[in-house]
Order: structure tokens, then C-alpha cells, then sequence
């Protein structure tokens, strides 16, 4: 299969949760599948997990940007916050991996960050500019060769999900006029049934142990009904980009 996917996540763990099931999928089936992370550096703990976690899903090696979380100056000590990168060279950075693994598809966030995390935000900005950048010989002329993927993929939720696991997993209906993750129904261009690889996704989600631990979304999971966190797990939705 001469195909190639590229995952664009702000934080270790966000590549097995949004993405984890397709990145699977696609290795099984021969594609090439790559990650770039941007923040956290090599050597923390949270890189290790994210390389162990990589492995499980068959994505290589991690390519970190090193930047730190917009939240903990301790992901990358020393290193700015990948909020505060200008712009062009964050695009720029990137541009370079899309050119290196030369993906025919992208994966990252919907515009809203799949659930308005800033850094999640900012990545859906970079890597919408990185991917239209990384096709053109007049831009970022040290990054490599020119590659325009065929597609990018933003990672989202359909808004009918949202709204029928909300009290489950919060306890309570929404606020009025809060702003919900997700887009509604119609928006979603592709619905794929990863449950052949759920166990792996879940796996690639566990490796994070460092977020188990602190009780961040694998144990919003866990603490789903069966029937919620199965379907969950069992199926990733995108809005699609052409370019």
C-alpha cells in the first residue's frame, strides 16, 4: 500500500484519543504513519510514554517540536511555550515534517481544538498554514521538497455524541449557551469504525500513565457507561479538507 499518514497532535496522549484507531488502522493495512507532537521535550516522562504509545499503534518514533505545554513550563524547561513561537516558524517547523514524511493525508484538530484546549486551537491554525505552505518552492526553501498532501482531516465529534454522553460523563446537562465540542451531524464528512482496533487504541491510551494518574481523559472514559465508551472508542469522525 503505498500510502502515508501524518497525525499532528499538540500533547502526548492526544494521538492515541482523537486519532489512536485510524493511525492503527492505516499501519495494518501498510500505509506509512507518523506523528509530530509539539509540545513537551525529549527526556520527560511524558515522551516516553508517548514513544511506547506510538509503538503500539505502529506510528515510529515521536517527532517532538520541544515546546512546553501552554499550562506546564515543566514539559520543556528553558523552551517557550508553543503559544508563544511566532507563527511563521512554528508553520515553518512543521513544514518541514510534512515534506520529510510526505503524508497524502493529514490528521490534526477542528477549529475549536476538538474541545477549545488553546494549544489544540493554535495546532489547527499551524497545521492548516503548514499544509498549504509545505506545497509551494517559494516558501520555506530549507525545509525540504515541495509536497502538498492530498487531504486534511480534523479531528471532531458529531454534536448528536456530545449531547447524548454529556450528562453521563459530567453529571449534568450543559450550561445554556455553553459552547459544546463537536460540529453538528452534517458537518462530519467521514465516520470510521476503528472497533477492529479499539483494544490497541485503548492500549496506546494507557501508555500514558502519567495522565491515568492524574485523572485526565482516559479516566473520563473509564467512567463511562459501556455502551458510551465503546462507541467512543469504536469510531473516529473527521471533517474533511481537499487541497
Amino acid at each position: 500500500m503505498s500510502f502515508s499518514v501524518l497525525g499532528v497532535h499538540a500533547h502526548p496522549d492526544d494521538e492515541a484519543i482523537w486519532t489512536g484507531g485510524t493511525l492503527a488502522k492505516y499501519a495494518d493495512e501498510g500505509a506509512r504513519t507518523a506523528v509530530v507532537t509539539c509540545t513537551w521535550a525529549e527526556g520527560t516522562q511524558r515522551a516516553q510514554e508517548l514513544e511506547r504509545a506510538l509503538d503500539i499503534l505502529g506510528a515510529g518514533k515521536p517527532r517532538l517540536l520541544g515546546f512546553a505545554d501552554a499550562n506546564k513550563p515543566e514539559s520543556a524547561l528553558g523552551r517557550p511555550r508553543f503559544l508563544d513561537v511566532p507563527f511563521d516558524e512554528a508553520v515553518g517547523l512543521l513544514v518541514e515534517h510534512i515534506r520529510d514524511v510526505r503524508p497524502d493525508v493529514v490528521l490534526t484538530y477542528d477549529g475549536f481544538g476538538a474541545y477549545g484546549h488553546p494549544d489544540h486551537v493554535h495546532v489547527h491554525r499551524v497545521t492548516l498554514a503548514a499544509v498549504e505552505a509545505a506545497g509551494y518552492d517559494q516558501l520555506h526553501r530549507d525545509a525540504g521538497e515541495p509536497w502538498r498532501p492530498h487531504a486534511l482531516y480534523l479531528a471532531t465529534i458529531p454534536r448528536s455524541v456530545v449531547t447524548s454522553h454529556w450528562r453521563a460523563v459530567f453529571g449534568a446537562d450543559p450550561e445554556p449557551g455553553q459552547a459544546l465540542p463537536g460540529v453538528p451531524d452534517d458537518q462530519v464528512s467521514a465516520a470510521i469504525d476503528v472497533s477492529r482496533w479499539s483494544e490497541r487504541k485503548w492500549a496506546a491510551m494507557l501508555a500514558h500513565e502519567s495522565e491515568v494518574g492524574r485523572g485526565a481523559s482516559m479516566t473520563m472514559l473509564t467512567g463511562l457507561p459501556e455502551r458510551a465508551r465503546a462507541q467512543m472508542l469504536s469510531n473516529e469522525w473527521y471533517r474533511r479538507i481537499a487541497f
